[in-house]
């Protein structure tokens, strides 16, 4: 009877130093993961009084950033990665278009990644999300959906989910009558979420999104990626794509699509599309960022570039090669073209965070431009963009 007893203890010990263990590894390995991969390098920021004051009249519109992707409570000030609502406030956001990021392939470059291996799948079971978004990439769209309209329910009014054009024009109205409230938009970065599925984007517009990328890091049987191995344009299924996109309201995202993606896109546009966030090959010699003709071809739509804040989209953590960036795209094709497209929590290390996007603000002013055109740049473009992109067609003015 003693072994026996003894033996009891034993096996009571053994499974629960193990669910201590699993414990630990599913609490502490999401927020590891997502600090290492979120990382802010603080650049010195020298802001004057002049560019405060004027931050804290702005509208801030941001078209991307990952943070959906992350086992993090975004109503909570965090001391990780790039956003969160409490910041988003500090910063004087109006609007933050909030990716969903459902597969990127194994040894993820710039150059060439096939499609045939995920790392997305390990972080869906290390964050514990519901079992469907294991094996499925559909459902792990509509969780970060899910997610984000949770947010939003428990944020007290303070974060709205945006899917129509009076949504913005709500928001708008109530922050100019002094109410604390941001807006958050839902995009996807890749559209093999589809599954191949052209039914589904109906799925997913059902579920809130307004704004889809092609291609994320690998080419797929929509578009081909500037990262992929072939890098084709678009599949005739992705053609189908375009059209269904422009006729309910999603707004096509140029960002990560191969140049010849590209290229059969701005052919067939009838509608402003966005490049959400990248940088320009004049500024920035990376295959990522756009090339001055597609910086045109994407203004020919009336559509906005978005300039992000990271090495590979402006060669630099410092603000000042944001507004570098920015001026390029204003000289080129005007300055009613161009906006903020951070890529804030996309496994991105920035030199702030949206605390301090009056960074931002500071760059322009000292490189000269003026205050309309910075009410422009930092939302304004942005918003009127977005505003007239998720109207249905048949509801255009």
């Amino acid at each position: 009877m003693p072994t026996r007893k003894w033996l009891s203890i034993g096996l009571a010990l053994i499974a629960a130093v193990s669910f201590a263990s699993a414990v630990r590894f599913f609490v502490v390995t999401p927020e590891r993961i997502d600090r290492g991969q979120n990382k802010v390098q603080r650049v010195p920021l020298d802001i004057t009084p002049a560019a405060r004051a004027l931050q804290a009249t702005l509208d801030v519109a941001d078209m991307h950033a990952d943070s959906l992707l992350w086992k993090r409570d975004l109503i909570a000030r965090s001391d990780r990665g790039h956003i969160d609502l409490p910041r988003l406030i500090e910063g004087r956001y109006a609007l933050q278009v909030f990716s969903s990021v459902t597969k990127s392939p194994k040894g993820q470059n710039y150059d060439a990644n096939a499609g045939d291996t995920d790392t997305i799948t390990n972080l869906a079971i290390i964050d514990l999300q519901p079992m469907r978004t294991w094996s499925s990439l559909m459902q792990r769209s509509l969780w970060h959906a899910e997610k984000l309209h949770g947010f939003a329910d428990k944020s007290a009014g303070r974060l709205r989910v945006i899917t129509t054009p009076a949504d913005i024009d709500r928001l708008l109205a109530d922050r100019k009558n002094g109410i604390t409230v941001v807006g958050g938009m839902l995009s996807i970065e890749g559209l093999q979420d589809i599954e191949g599925d052209i039914g589904n984007l109906d799925v997913l517009y059902a579920a809130g999104f307004r704004m889809a990328g092609l291609a994320h890091f690998f080419d797929n049987d929509i578009a081909g990626s500037m990262h992929g191995v072939a890098k084709d344009g678009l599949t005739p299924l992705g053609r189908q794509v375009v059209q269904r996109m422009e006729a309910i309201g999603m707004i096509v995202d140029l960002a990560h699509a191969s140049h010849a993606a590209v290229a059969d896109v701005l052919a067939m546009a009838t509608r402003p599309v966005v490049s959400s966030h990248g940088g320009v090959q004049a500024t920035c010699k990376v295959n990522r960022n756009l090339t001055d003709d597609e910086v045109r071809g994407v203004a020919r739509t009336g559509g906005v570039v978005g300039i992000g804040f990271w090495q590979g989209a402006v060669c630099s953590l410092d603000p000042k090669n944001v507004a570098r960036a920015i001026a390029h795209v204003r000289d080129l094709v005007g300055i009613d073209h161009v906006g903020l497209g951070s890529d804030f929590d996309g496994s991105t290390t920035t030199g702030f965070d949206a605390s301090d996007i009056v960074a931002v603000t500071q760059a322009l002013m000292s490189n000269g431009f003026s205050e309309d055109d910075i009410r422009k740049v930092m939302g304004g473009n942005v918003l009127r963009v977005l505003r007239a992109g998720i109207a249905a067609k048949d509801e255009q003015g």
